[in-house]
């Protein structure tokens, strides 16, 4: 029970019914945490984790998360593996065709900081957080489904405490 959080729900008694009411805040917030919508940007090993968090043993589905090819219809991008130079003007134009509010998940230790080649590649960036802003890193090499579950859960959470007014 100390788990759960108070829900800011009023509920009047009328004869023959009630009337319910709460936050628009409350009601967005919980509802666009529940139901997200992620595009995959997978350009090395932490792919095949990425694909592996998708399938049935793992099911990002029953999170309410679910793959969309298209950067207008998602509210996610989960970048996995290296990011060179040459991508990262595509990479900007994809989160730039997302609608607001949206989020950027960095999976892997290549995406967070460049791995292993962030000193002898000249073509690899140095972290994402160069090109887009992130709001989860996923630090490993490569990480485990459960840890991408786990940045997502950590995402939701802080999806839930926004308000209307912080989406610009």
């Amino acid at each position: 029970m100390g788990l759960i959080k108070k829900v800011p729900v009023y509920i009047e008694k009328f004869p023959g019914g009630g009337i319910l009411t709460t936050s628009l805040d409350y009601v967005l917030s919980q509802s666009r945490a529940s139901s997200l919508w992620y595009l995959l940007f997978g350009t090395a090993c932490c792919a095949i984790e990425l694909m592996a968090t998708g399938a049935s043993r793992y099911d990002f589905d029953r999170l309410g998360m679910i793959f969309r090819a298209s950067p207008r219809q998602s509210d996610l991008i989960i970048a996995a593996g290296t990011i060179t130079k040459k991508m990262s003007p595509r990479l900007r134009l994809l989160y730039d065709q997302m609608s607001q509010p949206r989020y950027v998940i960095a999976m892997g230790g290549c995406t967070v900081k460049g791995g292993p080649f962030y000193y002898d590649s000249y073509s690899v960036e140095k972290g994402i957080d160069h090109i887009v802003p992130v709001d989860v890193y996923i630090p490993g090499c490569p990480p485990r489904p459960e840890s991408l579950l786990e940045g997502c859960l950590t995402l939701q959470k802080k999806i839930k405490k926004e308000k209307i007014a912080d989406w610009s």
